[in-house]
Formats: C-alpha cells, structure tokens, sequence
C-alpha cells in the first residue's frame, strides 16, 4: 500500500479561503479547525482586551488584535496562528504599515484563554 502524500497548505491559500463561519490556523502546512469558545472564555478575552485595549491606545503603544487575526510564524512549510489576544509594539507597527493579509513574526505579547 502507498501513502498518499499531500501537498502542504500555504498562508495565501489560508487567507484565500472562503469564510465559512469557522475560524482556522495552519500548523506547519496543515489547516487546523479550531473549537468555538464557550460564555466564560468570551467573558475572561473581553475583560482582558478592553482595560490592554485601552492602556496601549493611552500611550500610543501599539496595536492590540483579536483571535480574528493571523500571525505567520513560519514559512516553508508555513505556520499562522491566531491567539485570543495579541499586542505588537508601534515600532512594529510602525515598520510594516496596517496589512491586507497576515502579520509576519509573532507578536510583543501573546495571551491564550484557557477554556475551563
């Protein structure tokens, strides 16, 4: 018997794909499914993005992004994860602009609710 081998998605194939109400990461080429979260861990990210939100837009920090938004970590085969909430500092910003399709590189600060 043969393995059948497959191609390994790319982050422009991911950022091509047609929204269909899920949210995806691609993991060393591999697209990944992720689980829509529950009450309490839309509660925990809301209560911990606003106060961040508003502490890095005070002082002209940087950004804050939501679990929307795609970080590609690697390339060849590529890796963009999405983490609940991500901060990256304006001299970041700053070099790249605001983007159309992923940020590249991981960002300043990462935080990932735990679901109970």
């Amino acid at each position: 018997m043969s393995a059948t081998l497959t191609k390994p998605m790319t982050a422009d194939e991911l950022l091509e794909m047609p929204d269909d109400g899920y949210r995806y990461e691609l993991v060393k080429g591999e697209l990944i499914q992720m689980s829509p979260t529950g009450d309490e861990h839309g509660q925990v990210t809301v209560a911990l993005t606003g106060p961040l939100h508003m502490h890095v837009k005070k002082h002209n920090l940087g950004r804050v992004y939501a679990a929307e938004t795609g970080f590609k970590l690697e390339s060849d085969p590529d890796t963009v994860r999405a983490p609940d909430i991500a901060f990256v500092s304006r001299e970041r910003v700053e070099a790249t602009g605001t983007l159309t399709g992923f940020r590249s590189g991981a960002p300043d600060l990462v935080v990932e609710v735990l679901s109970p």
